[in-house]
């Protein structure tokens, strides 16, 4: 006898409290392993949103006078519960889009990064002072929260990306609001609930489930002073012109196509092992994900990839419940189908498939999410799967002639997230670094990705805005800066009226 799935019917968090969708709209949510559907989200009606906003709006004031150290305190408190519950943050994320437990456990120790940043906050929200700029005038400045802020976050990174995204703006002072991916659901409500439990106050951590309907009122209302976005490009181009006609602080990070450039003098072995993880991890669904390999000269692609065929075709997909598995499905039935799409038209298109995931027995006959690795050599500039950013486990090769060759294609692309150079030539990795127009740059690190102290974003097409996920600039990005210019006056100094500015007095 078949077992019947349990569908849970999930709630919105709003105002401190679980609360049930009220329009009747609902998404499926499903465990991209099984491809059954295990829960159904609400989609918010745009006055829900309204009355989220109005929640956080006047949950605001009070948060904002509160001392910075209180906050990072209680950030402190979230941070040592997401430790606490790791095991179960791990299942919640493998259930609903099919990680692995690693994988899953990375994703949860890089967001705590964010978490650790935030902590310090009261440090990155200093001010400056200077002591008698002239006329006896001092000058200093102060940050100060911006009020309502929201994010909306991706499906492919749970946690890591609503932590980089809120982690600082809740810190800060600020009252956040996220719009969490329909498609991943689950974890954003459990965070829910520790930061309640780590005694955040209601209305200033908010949870709405949505589609377009909850994102355009987000974008359009006067009250939500900043976007913060991770997903797609044509997205995030939307996001950050929409955001930015109504006048709000917009910082929308679009997809890359990354590069891993291999020089000849590269370790082969370590080159082949490197690009493994960083091109399959995660059904490739990352936006740092190596998509294209690019070595220089053709007996290094020769060489190459005699090493590679045999390491993908020992890689082992499956559901995150079989431990041996080195990565899982796709996010949904759709995903899967536009991968295998975009294999086929890269043969049509003249490519050679060295690696072929179409043919594996799990993608033919599970009814999980699931593409087998594949790697296709003999990609040329103006096919689609070089021009288009496939967001599934279909990689390839581009064969170089020189360096400057590898540099140029990657500088006219329209992407800029994330590129690496492997070599062991310092020469060459200078000038790779110095002359490459990408925003994040590896060398001999196969996915460059930083630490969450630093910046993260990349260039052009990637990024529409100034600011940054990970990073000091999260700081910067949800507190605006005010300058006081004050003097103290005394009988003695009133001289009479000046039309020179006050500070050019001695």
């Amino acid at each position: 006898m078949t077992e019947t799935i349990k569908i849970k019917e999930l709630s919105h968090f709003i105002g401190g409290e679980m609360i049930a969708g009220q329009n009747g709209r609902f998404s499926d949510v499903f465990n991209p392993s099984s491809g059954e559907v295990i829960a159904k989200v609400p989609l918010a009606s745009i006055e829900e949103v309204k009355g989220a906003i109005d929640k956080a709006k006047a949950a605001f004031p009070a948060w904002r006078d509160l001392s910075v150290a209180r906050r990072a305190d209680i950030v402190i408190k979230f941070r040592n519960l997401l430790t606490e519950n790791m095991d179960a943050l791990i299942d919640l994320i493998c259930t609903e889009s099919g990680k692995t437990a690693e994988d899953a456990k990375g994703e949860i120790t890089r967001g705590i990064e964010s978490v650790d940043l935030a902590i310090g906050a009261p440090h990155l929200v200093k001010g400056e002072y200077s002591v008698n700029v002239g006329g006896q005038i001092n000058v200093y400045s102060a940050k100060y929260p911006l009020g309502v802020v929201a994010a909306i976050s991706p499906f492919n990174f749970p946690i890591m990306v609503p932590l980089a995204q809120t982690s600082m703006a809740i810190a800060v002072g600020n009252a956040v609001i996220l719009k969490a991916s329909e498609r991943v659901p689950m974890t954003a409500l459990f965070v829910s609930e520790l930061w309640k439990k780590a005694g955040l106050p209601d209305g200033i951590w908010t949870v709405i489930n949505g589609d377009k309907d909850a994102v355009n009122e987000l974008l359009r209302n006067p009250e939500v002073q900043a976007i913060s976005f991770v997903g797609s490009t044509p997205v995030a181009q939307y996001i950050y012109e929409t955001g930015a006609k109504y006048g709000k602080r917009v910082t929308a990070l679009g997809g890359g196509k990354n590069n891993m450039v291999v020089m000849p003098d590269a370790d082969l072995e370590q080159v082949a092992n490197s690009f493994i993880g960083a091109a399959y991890g995660a059904a490739s669904q990352r936006c740092m994900a190596i998509s294209t390999l690019m070595p220089v000269g053709e007996e290094t692609a020769d060489r190459l990839i005699m090493i590679l065929k045999e390491k993908i075709n020992a890689l082992k997909v499956g559901a995150y419940t079989d431990e041996e598995v080195d990565f899982g499905p796709v996010i949904s039935q759709q995903s899967k189908e536009s991968v295998i799409a975009a294999i086929d038209k890269s043969v049509e298109e003249g490519a050679t498939v060295v690696c072929d995931g179409r043919e594996l027995e799990i993608v033919k006959e599970s009814n999980g999410f699931f593409v087998g690795p594949t790697l296709i050599d003999h990609v040329k500039p103006g096919m689609d799967i070089y021009e288009q950013e496939v967001f599934g486990p279909a990689r390839n090769i581009v064969r170089v002639p020189s360096l400057e060759e590898a540099i140029k294609l990657i500088n006219e692309h329209e992407l800029g997230n994330g590129v690496t150079i492997f070599t062991n030539d310092g020469a060459a990795a200078r000038k790779f670094t110095t002359e490459i127009d990408v925003g994040m740059v590896g060398v001999n690190v196969p996915i460059p990705i930083p630490v969450g102290y630093h910046n993260f974003a990349g260039f052009k097409g990637s990024r529409f805005g100034e600011g940054h996920m990970f990073g000091p600039d999260q700081a910067r990005f949800f507190t605006k800066t005010k300058t006081v210019s004050e003097r103290w006056l005394t009988s003695s100094a009133n001289t009479g009226s000046t039309f020179a500015f006050p500070s050019n007095n001695d």
